[in-house]
């Protein structure tokens, strides 16, 4: 090659850079369309279309853009669910397409692959800078500690896990509360429910298992709670201790029902990402029922009609897709162990959203207000309690003890009145018998300061010496 072609080679080189560095800057056209109508939480666009899911804005005549997500759409006009409040907002308003985030490759690298129409849905931050931290649902910090430290974004909505593809649930998980660990052990990447009236000592209940737990990450989603009780949980309950491993997601009840939707999610999408990187993650969300609810009022707000005490369909199928993303992740690698929170209203156990969570969790440990009454902490009703994957992950001598245990307990409660009045004379059945004897020490076995650790082999020993084993 002669010194004029290198030359043309070398000036057609450096032509093709500075395209490249003019490309990698521009920014592209998004769709846009405009705003047609608010009509309570939705509102509706047209001239843009966009698929389910979406991330949008919306650019009023003066202010700061609104984001948006699209929950649904009638021929060509796009239901639209804000994700903070629309005032100032006008009839014509500018509603743009989110850019996604994209990687571009240096010259000479492969182009990506075409990327899908999900990818305009929100990408937030996740990793190990979160740690410590107290965010929102759209991933910003709410704890004054400056900008988050994040490794990388992660999409809201993770994809289903083949189910035959997940590691058995064969390791227990100390949770710090010995009623738990000894008569209702749990597994890592189980899922269970603590379901419970307002109260009764819930938050108590998490708090303990998030600062005593044996797993290495702990995430924290507080769903449509009061924002009271948000900092209330933190500084007295989590402590400084339990913050130190954790990330705290707090979508409090005063924020849309977009935003309470998106944290349960964001705070899942958290926990899959530490678990995809082999770890062992302690999920725990209060609540499912809110989350439940957020669902039913934009479902409501679209159009959908109700079913089941003003729950429409999509609820009892949403709650089972944010179920299912917790749990355990292929042979020896990460787990998540989830606790899920649901509020019976009024105390009743067959409430529709506590019905649909007991069928899909692997367990439920039910808090009893007699005995918050009473002040019997934590108030746990071992007779309704139960983890179904405990089978599996005990020795049958430990189950034998269960079984001894919630025997006698069950006698005496159901002896209780005639007990109080003095109807029973001693000697008439030796069981009941014993288990007058023994139920002040199972009393006393059942309760747990919030200051006490209970570490899963003492709370066995203990079980153990109640029979003197």
């Amino acid at each position: 090659m002669d010194d004029s072609a290198q030359t043309r080679l070398a000036n057609w080189k450096a032509f093709l850079d500075h395209c490249h560095e003019g490309v990698s800057h521009a920014s592209p056209i998004l769709p846009s369309g405009h705003l047609t109508r608010i009509n309570g939480l939705v509102m509706e666009a047209a001239g843009l279309k966009l698929p389910l899911g979406s991330s949008c804005r919306i650019l009023p005549a003066g202010g700061h853009p609104i984001e948006a997500e699209v929950v649904g759409f009638n021929g060509e006009r796009l239901f639209l669910m804000p994700s903070e409040d629309v005032y100032g907002l006008s009839p014509g308003a500018r509603v743009v397409a989110h850019e996604p985030h994209i990687h571009r490759p240096k010259l000479g690298q492969p182009p990506p692959a075409r990327r899908r129409s999900v990818d305009r849905a929100k990408l937030l931050p996740v990793g190990n800078g979160l740690l410590g931290r107290i965010i929102d649902g759209a991933g910003r910090p709410l704890d004054r500690l400056g900008a988050l430290q994040a490794e990388t974004l992660r999409p809201l909505q993770g994809r289903p896990i083949n189910p035959m593809a997940r590691a058995p649930i064969d390791h227990s998980l100390d949770v710090g509360v010995r009623a738990i660990n000894a008569l209702l052990t749990v597994g890592r990447g189980q899922r269970m429910g603590l379901f419970a009236g307002s109260g009764v000592g819930k938050s108590v209940l998490l708090g303990m298992m998030a600062r005593y737990t044996s797993a290495e990450v702990i995430v924290v989603g507080l769903i449509g709670e009061r924002g009271r009780e948000v900092k209330e949980f933190i500084e007295q309950i989590l402590g400084d201790e339990g913050l130190k491993r954790s990330v705290v997601v707090a979508a409090p009840a005063d924020v849309s029902p977009l935003m309470r939707l998106q944290g349960a999610a964001y705070a899942t999408a958290i926990a899959e990402h530490f678990r995809d990187q082999g770890r062992h993650v302690l999920l725990i969300m209060d609540s499912l029922t809110r989350y439940a609810m957020a669902q039913r009022e934009i479902a409501l707000a679209i159009g959908e009609p109700p079913v089941t005490r003003g729950y429409p369909p999509s609820v009892f199928a949403r709650m089972p897709q944010l179920v299912e993303r917790a749990g355990n992740g292929a042979d020896g690698g990460g787990s998540i162990t989830a606790f899920y929170t649901v509020l019976a209203e009024g105390d009743d156990q067959q409430d529709p959203i506590a019905d649909a969570a007991r069928a899909i969790l692997d367990g439920h440990i039910v808090l009893s207000r007699s005995l918050a009454d009473a002040g019997h902490y934590p108030a746990i009703d071992i007779e309704q309690s139960i983890s179904r994957a405990m089978v599996n992950l005990i020795t049958p001598e430990h189950f034998d003890q269960i079984r001894r245990f919630k025997q006698l307990f069950s006698r005496y409660q159901r002896s209780r009145d005639l007990i109080s009045v003095g109807a029973y004379v001693a000697g008439s059945d030796p069981l009941l018998d014993q288990a007058i004897r023994q139920y002040p020490t199972f009393e006393h076995f059942l309760q747990q300061p919030l200051s006490e650790k209970a570490e899963y082999e003492a709370s066995l020993s203990r079980l153990f010496e109640l029979f003197g084993a």
